[in-house]
C-alpha cells in the first residue's frame, strides 16, 4: 500500500522563512518555517494526497516514528528526553496528579521516550549535544578566569564529578551567576573558538539566560552535509543553527533545560539528565551497497536509510519489517507498484515486504528498526 502524503510547515519563531520551500521547492509562507512533519503523530499528522483525512486516520495503532524537515535560523531551548521507563512513570504521574495533558507545566504528555537524530544538509550546521569533559571547559576558561565573575565557574568546576552541582548552580541561577553570564558574554566579544561563537549568539537569541554559561559544558558541534547525530535519553541538546533531516521516536516528552520562555521542571530535568562526560554522539552509516546509507541507532524505533541519485540510477531495494515514509528531495524515483516521487513530494508506505525504486532522486526514508 502507498499512500502519498503532505503537511504545512510549523511556524515556531525559531525557524527560517526559506530553508525548507528552497529544499523542497515549494512557495514560501512569508512566515518562518521551522519543521514540516511527516507521520502520524496527533500534533501535526500528514494529509492525505488526494483525498481527506490525515495518516492519522489510516494507521492502525501507533507510528513509532515521526520524520521532520527541520529549519533553524535560531537556537532551540537545551532540553533532554526520557528512558521508557521514565516517561511511563512521568506520565502516570502527572495523571494521576490531574494535570491537564495541555497544561504549561506539564512535562510528559505520553507515556513513550524520545530519542532522536539529525541528517545535516546545510553547510553548517550548528549543535549542542551532551556534557565534554571537565577539562575542555578549564582549558576554554582558563584565559579568562581572572574575572572574579567567571572564576565562579571556573573554580567550582574541579573534575567530571562537578558537572551535577555546577549544572544545578547555573540552572536555578543560584548566586552570583547572573554576573557570571555577563562576564561571559563580555569576554566572548573578543575571544575565539567555537564556544565562544556559540556564547555570542546564545547571548543576541536569549540574553541574560543562564543557558549561555550551560553551553560551555556541552559540546558544540558544527556539522558538514551528511553527518549524523544521535541523541539518546538523557542527552542534554539544542540545535542552534541550520537544516537537516530528523528522525525520533513519536513523543512530545520534552524536559527543557534553559534558552526558553517555557517552563523548566529543574527536579525532573536533573533525574532525567545523563551527567556522565561523553565523546560527540556521531551516528556512523551502515553501507549495505554503493550510495545507499543506513543509520541505525540502539532503539528499535527506527532506521533513517539515505539513497543518493547514483543508487536511484542503479536501481535500489530495501527491504521491510514495518511501515515507512520515504521523503524526495531532489530529482525523482519510481517506486515498484507505487507512485513516482518528485522534489517535495512524501509516500506512506505499508504492508509492503519490500521497496523497490529507480530514478534520479535523493530519498529520505524512515522505517521501524529491523530490515534493510
Amino acid at each position: 500500500m502507498f499512500i502519498g502524503i503532505t503537511n504545512t510547515p510549523r511556524d515556531y519563531a525559531w525557524g527560517s522563512t526559506t530553508a525548507i520551500a528552497g529544499l523542497l521547492g515549494t512557495p514560501p509562507t512569508g512566515r518562518p518555517e521551522a519543521e514540516l512533519w511527516f507521520g502520524a503523530h496527533p500534533g501535526s499528522p500528514s494529509r492525505l494526497v488526494g483525498r481527506a483525512g490525515t495518516l492519522a486516520d489510516l494507521v492502525p495503532g501507533r507510528l513509532p516514528f515521526l520524520l521532520k524537515v527541520l529549519a533553524a535560523a535560531s537556537s532551540l531551548s537545551l532540553q533532554a528526553h526520557p528512558t521508557p521507563e521514565q516517561a511511563e512513570a512521568g506520565f502516570a504521574a502527572e495523571n494521576a496528579a490531574g494535570i491537564p495533558i495541555d497544561a504549561s507545566e506539564r512535562n510528559y504528555k505520553d507515556a513513550f521516550h524520545k530519542p532522536e537524530l539529525i541528517y545535516a544538509l546545510s553547510d553548517d550546521f550548528r549543535a549542542l549535544c551532551g556534557f565534554r569533559p571537565v577539562v575542555e571547559t578549564r582549558a576554554v576558561l582558563r584565559p579568562v578566569a581572572g574575572d572574579a565573575r567567571i572564576a565562579l565557574l571556573f573554580d567550582r568546576l574541579v573534575d567530571d564529578s562537578s558537572l551535577r552541582d555546577v549544572f544545578e548552580w547555573l540552572i536555578t541561577r543560584g548566586p552570583g551567576v547572573d554576573a557570571l553570564v555577563a562576564a561571559l558574554v563580555e569576554a566572548a566579544e573578543t575571544a575565539e573558538g567555537l564556544s565562544w561563537q556559540t556564547v555570542r549568539q546564545l547571548a543576541h537569541d536569549f540574553p541574560g539566560d543562564p543557558g549561555i554559561a550551560i553551553s560551555l559544558l556541552l559540546h558544540t558541534v558544527a556539522l558538514k552535509p551528511g553527518e549524523v547525530l544521535y541523541l539518546p535519553a538523557g542527552n542534554i541538546h539544542a540545535y542552534l543553527h541550520g537544516l537537516g533531516v530528523e528522525l525520533m521516536a513519536a513523543s512530545d516528552n520534552v524536559l527543557r533545560g534553559g534558552l526558553t520562555p517555557k517552563h523548566v521542571d529543574v527536579p525532573e530535568l536533573l533525574q532525567v539528565l545523563d551527567f556522565r562526560p561523553l565523546p560527540v554522539p556521531y551516528l556512523h552509516a551502515e553501507e549495505p551497497q554503493p550510495g545507499v546509507r543506513v543509520f541505525r541507532p540502539d532503539v528499535p524505533d527506527f532506521v533513517l536509510t539515505v539513497i543518493s541519485p547514483d543508487a536511484a540510477a542503479a536501481g535500489v531495494t530495501i527491504e521491510l519489517a514495518g511501515p515507512a515514509i520515504a521523503l524526495c528531495t531532489s530529482g525523482s524515483v519510481s517506486l515498484a507498484g507505487g507512485p513516482e516521487l518528485s522534489r517535495g513530494s512524501a509516500v506512506y508506505v505499508a504492508d509492503e515486504p519490500r521497496l523497490q525504486l529507480h530514478g534520479s532522486g535523493l530519498v529520505f526514508m524512515a522505517s521501524t528498526g529491523r530490515g534493510v
